[in-house]
């Protein structure tokens, strides 16, 4: 059984930062690309972020350059997401989502995600 176990949520004044981390649990035979995407009340989910398997290429949504780095470790099978200059419209649910194969299925890669945690951006 794999997971995608995200933690880091919570309540942030505008201008302020928080750290999301993603870690992949289970049996686990390797991952490929790491992506956040997000959900805001009444919205359709969003693409946010996404690191391939080296970290040597990622991407970003415009509203977030600048301000949201993506990171990951491999050792660790867990990617980050460093929010900086955080603004009211970034509350939303993130969610994690990876691209890995499992021990019992190496044959292809298959998309997990993760159970969402809450990000709000409040005065």
């Amino acid at each position: 059984q794999v997971e995608l176990v995200e933690s880091g949520g919570g309540l942030v004044q505008p201008g302020g930062s928080l750290r999301l981390s993603c870690t992949a649990t289970g049996s686990i035979s390797s991952i490929n690309d790491m992506a956040w995407y997000r959900q805001a009340p009444g919205k359709e989910r969003e693409f946010v972020t996404s690191i391939n398997w080296s970290a040597r290429s990622t991407n970003y949504a415009d509203s977030v350059k600048g301000r949201f780095t993506i990171s990951r470790d491999n050792a660790k099978n867990t990617a980050y997401l460093q929010m900086n200059s955080l603004k009211p419209e970034d509350t939303a649910v993130y969610y994690c989502y990876a691209v890995l194969k499992t021990v019992g299925n190496a044959a292809r890669f298959q998309d997990y995600w993760g159970q969402g945690t809450q990000v709000t951006v409040s005065s």
